[in-house]
């Protein structure tokens, strides 16, 4: 992954070939503390205003128009939409429903792309933006520890038959403490995966990519816990925080 910056907007860059995923910081917005300052999450106590000029920034540095970029209401699940899709979210419509009719926003965790032209986006702070490239389109998930035992990079994996992915920036092992019903799911895997109670959630995911046959997987390696400068962290901020996010798109 290789470091890009626009107009003051800063992220990290794969190249998953045939297809790009973009990895957000907090940098290069207009939000005030605790939210400074490219906070993308409505649903915070942020300024809607600033949001709005947040979510404008990002796509336009990434050379999106922010009506191409989707996403979703995100419940930590496995669902993942295929586009184009009539229940998806435009980056700059904020309007979120709970029972979606056509028109407003699904719940869904990740996306899948068969064409060029639109871009698949996910928030987060903490849990990991996964991005999956193969001869089938992209995908881009949110994974955090539920969806990652729900299966939801299985699913995106032979959604897309992939062979590259992006693990971009999450909590690290250094930072993340669970309890033993978060650890359970992921004994499977093997030894490494956690020293007594700190989860490798990154690790965690770069062996479900592994088993689900993708060849090529790279990790961000940067906890978005420790590294205050740069992101986000539920945990760190104790839930007042903003949110950075995952892109995907097909090249043209």
């Amino acid at each position: 992954m290789e470091w890009r910056e626009n107009d003051g907007v800063k992220w990290l860059e794969a190249d998953l070939g045939g297809a790009r995923a973009a990895f957000s910081t907090r940098l290069g917005g207009v939000g005030e503390p605790p939210f400074d300052s490219l906070n993308l999450g409505i649903l915070t106590d942020d300024s809607r205003d600033a949001v709005e000029e947040n979510r404008r920034r990002l796509a336009g540095a990434l050379g999106h128009e922010p009506e191409d970029v989707v996403f979703a209401l995100q419940v930590h699940g496995t669902r993942l939409i295929h586009h184009p899709d009539p229940t998806r979210g435009s980056f700059c419509t904020h309007t979120v429903q709970k029972e979606p009719q056509d028109g407003e926003i699904a719940e869904a965790d990740g996306h899948v792309l068969r064409d060029p032209g639109v871009a698949a986006l996910v928030f987060v702070a903490d849990c990991l933006p996964v991005a999956l490239r193969g001869p089938k389109g992209v995908a881009m998930v949110h994974a955090g520890w539920r969806g990652l035992a729900g299966g939801i990079v299985g699913a995106a994996a032979e959604a897309v038959e992939a062979t590259a992915a992006a693990v971009g920036p999450g909590i690290g092992p250094c930072c993340y403490e669970v309890g033993e019903e978060v650890l359970e799911p992921f004994a499977g895997l093997g030894e490494g995966i956690a020293a007594e109670r700190m989860l490798d959630l990154p690790e965690v995911a770069r062996r479900l990519l592994e088993r689900a046959g993708v060849e090529r997987v790279e990790l961000a390696g940067l906890c978005t816990s420790c590294e205050e400068e740069l992101f986000f962290s539920h945990r760190r901020d104790e839930g007042r925080t903003g949110r950075q996010a995952g892109v995907a798109w097909l090249e043209g």
